[in-house]
């Protein structure tokens, strides 16, 4: 099942969504449109009845996304172009509702991730890249400095010097290097892409879903926490976990070696 949005489209399989970038004539560059469009999807498989456990987020065509869309003009009426404004009210609530969808992330980079688009498949729990993908801090080349949080993922990732070196060289960097890197985590075949996060998403979508929200939620607050406030904000999680549904059926099924059916409860 198919259901298009502004330049971006969704597919169902199962419990597995997969939120594309459709503006492929751009390179799926960004813009308050493709933004637009894909919080319409969020906001549909968000719905408890949607049924969704796991979210794929990759690019239409030859490309994943090629930064920001700068052939296209500003939405908010006359005047120059705010880069502060369209980051603030357009980039940056997205950027926040990936950090803190229901659900896991798979991003699958298809091609190109530059710019922005770099940012937004970094945003994945599991990033997965096709062997021909790459990724550019392209800000450089155009005299801006880097944006969509590059600057505060990039050193947790990959260390300082990594990332200065991206950012000020503007060198792109294989999906082969970036896996030596340690910034993604898996490389694969072109043709084999696809599959690859539909199998992994399929995974992580038949698992205790609530509870690996909870999880990716720690490790994103685990970045500016003390040691001591990261055992608090995991003694807290581990309370709440306690009470699901999915613990119980995990006990069970621990005690009567069968695989548990979590629910995501």
């Amino acid at each position: 099942m198919k259901k298009d949005f502004e330049r971006a489209h969704l597919t169902l399989h199962g419990d597995v969504a997969v939120l594309t970038m459709n503006h492929p004539e751009a390179m799926n560059a960004a813009s308050a449109k493709m933004v637009r469009g894909m919080l319409a999807a969020l906001d549909e498989i968000e719905t408890p009845q949607s049924g969704i456990r796991a979210l794929i987020f990759t690019g239409e065509g030859r490309g994943f996304c090629a930064g920001a869309n700068l052939t296209e003009p500003p939405e908010h009426g006359a005047g120059p172009i705010s880069v502060g404004y369209t980051l603030d009210k357009i980039y940056h609530p997205f950027l926040r509702r990936l950090r803190d969808l229901r659900m896991p992330i798979v991003t699958a980079v298809n091609g190109a991730a530059a710019g922005v688009g770099m940012s937004l498949a970094l945003m994945g729990d599991i990033v997965i890249a096709a062997r021909s993908a790459y990724f550019l801090q392209a800000f450089a080349r155009i005299g801006l400095v880097p944006d969509g949080g590059s600057t505060w993922l990039l050193p947790r990732l990959i260390g300082v010097a990594r990332a200065k070196e991206l950012s000020l060289l503007a060198e792109k960097l294989p999906a082969e290097k970036a896996l030596e890197w340690g910034l993604i985590n898996r490389v694969c075949d072109d043709a084999a892409l696809l599959d690859e996060a539909l199998a992994i998403a399929g995974k992580l979508a038949k698992g205790p879903t609530a509870t690996l929200v909870a999880t990716r939620q720690l490790y994103f607050r685990s970045l500016d926490n003390t040691y001591e406030e990261q055992l608090e904000a995991e003694r807290e999680a581990q309370e709440r976990a306690a009470e699901t549904e999915d613990f119980r059926e995990g006990v069970r099924g621990f005690l009567q070696k069968t695989p548990p059916n979590f629910k995501g409860r």
